[in-house]
């Protein structure tokens, strides 16, 4: 059943999208009955800092071609025309804002909640919302380990995991294929990945 006062989040730079995203994001919506899932490209990512990563104009484009009729999933430029950093606790807290009495649920992948520790604010980031782990079937973690057992308490109860199909592809193979002249045929959408031939993206960097 639809939660008409439940969004979901996904974040993250998206350079490009790819359907293990899209996988991520429509199985959050069904498992957790959300009204919507929002993406949102990161502008300036600071655990990201050094990578050759596409203007934020560009992956917004791919997102909006990845998404395209489908009235459930939504994108926002939000991180994009804020100035500064993309900091996660202040896009929870835009939402809060904008939308009181609706619980925000904020999806991302195990490798994301390895990172969150250096996450801004990470120990009042449980008050904002509800983080949905998404991983692959049979994936563990190990949670008497650094970084995990040092996260908040409240943070870590609140967790909720998700498992789905595993998609094993990535951005950072996507560019690398795309840079040895290799297929990405079925790894995004086809929309996406004919743009990307178009424009010759990834081409030459080197991220």
């Amino acid at each position: 059943m639809v939660q008409k006062s439940a969004l979901g989040i996904i974040g993250g730079t998206f350079n490009p999208i790819h359907n293990g995203h899209l996988l991520a994001a429509e199985y959050a919506r069904c498992e957790l009955g959300l009204e919507k899932v929002i993406f949102i490209p990161a502008a300036r990512p600071p655990h990201k800092e050094g990578m050759d990563i596409l203007d934020g104009e560009t992956r917004l484009l791919m997102i909006e071609l990845a998404i395209e009729g489908n009235p459930d999933f939504v994108v926002s430029s939000l991180e994009l025309t804020r100035p500064g950093p993309s900091y996660t606790v202040d896009t929870l807290n835009h939402y809060q804002a904008h939308y009181p009495g609706k619980s925000i649920y904020f999806i991302m992948g195990a490798d994301s909640l390895l990172l969150i520790n250096t996450w801004k604010n990470v120990d009042i980031l449980a008050e904002k919302g509800r983080f949905v782990v998404v991983t692959r079937p049979g994936y563990r973690f190990e949670w008497e380990k650094d970084p995990l057992v040092s996260l908040p308490g409240v943070l870590r109860e609140g967790l909720i995991f998700l498992e789905i199909p595993g998609i094993d592809v990535s951005s950072s193979e996507i560019r690398k294929r795309v840079r040895d002249g290799k297929s990405i045929r079925y790894m995004l959408p086809d929309k996406v990945e004919s743009y990307i031939r178009e424009k010759g993206l990834y081409i030459d960097k080197g991220a």
